[in-house]
Parts: structure tokens; sequence; C-alpha cells
């Protein structure tokens, strides 16, 4: 569970960073929800790490998450509206 945390956390970065360089608006919507979706699951790792008590004290990262995810879909509806 760890590792697909680190994965789909890390994910989050490299996709902006590849929507800092899109070629289109499309392109940059599309990165970002990639990295909205990697978000979404990183929040669930988190959850499910410490339901079975594998992590302790996550709330504090389980909000940081939310935020992130709250943060990308602003992106991505002012993006889409504009």
């Amino acid at each position: 569970m760890s590792a697909q945390l680190l994965r789909s956390g890390s994910s989050i970065g490299a996709n902006l960073e590849e929507a800092d360089a899109a070629q289109s608006r499309p392109d940059f919507i599309h990165k970002c929800s990639i990295a909205l979706k990697e978000a979404r699951e990183s929040h669930y790792w988190l959850r499910l790490l410490h339901a079975t008590k594998k992590l302790t004290d996550a709330g504090d990262l389980v909000s940081d998450c939310n935020q992130i995810v709250a943060i990308l879909t602003t992106i991505i509806r002012k993006a889409q509206t504009q």
C-alpha cells in the first residue's frame, strides 16, 4: 500500500510539471485531470493505511490531500470555462 501511495503521490507533481508545458488548453486540462485522479488515489491510500493502522496520525496528510484535490478541481473548472 505504501508503494502505491508513493507512486500516486509522486505522479501528481509529475503531471503538473507536464501541464505547465502543455501544448494547448485541452492538453493542460487533460494533464491536470490526471493529476487530480492521482490525488484522489493518494487520498484513498492514505485513508486505507490509516484504517489498517499502518499509518498513525494521518489527519494532517489527509487534510493536505483534500486541499490538493480542491485546488486541482478549481484549476480544471476555471481552465474549462476560459
